[in-house]
């Protein structure tokens, strides 16, 4: 009883992994024939075509046509005037969220500036 049901299982199983397979491999092909459906020579062609008409220029990474265009922020330069004006926003009081919104850098450059000043309380 218990054994037929976990034969059927086992045997659902394999099916699901053969359906997927063959899901796969068809997929696959159907990609490989679209740039030809559309008329380009190559697949670099017909991928410089989609990133210009997802709005992107040809040069950019593929994570921006997938719709993540600014959302990172430029990298932050830690000057030694940077690291002067956290020491005193720090000895003024503020709290580290202040600090980075005011001068433009993350929390935890903030955090790691601190450190390195000797400006954070070790912990007991």
């Amino acid at each position: 009883m218990v054994t037929d049901t976990v034969k059927e299982l086992q045997a659902a199983k394999a099916k699901v992994a053969a359906l997927e397979q063959s899901f796969a491999k068809e997929i696959t092909q159907k990609l490989v024939k679209l740039p030809s459906e559309y008329g380009f020579d190559s697949l670099p062609a017909f991928i410089k075509a989609l990133r210009q008409a997802a709005g992107g220029s040809p040069g950019r990474k593929a994570a921006k046509v997938a719709g993540k265009a600014g959302k990172r922020s430029k990298r932050a330069k830690i000057t030694p005037e940077v690291k002067d004006k956290v020491k005193a926003a720090v000895n003024a009081g503020k709290t580290g969220a202040a600090i980075a919104k005011e001068l433009g850098i993350s929390v935890p450059s903030v955090q790691n500036i601190k450190k390195e000043l000797g400006l954070v309380k070790k912990r007991s």
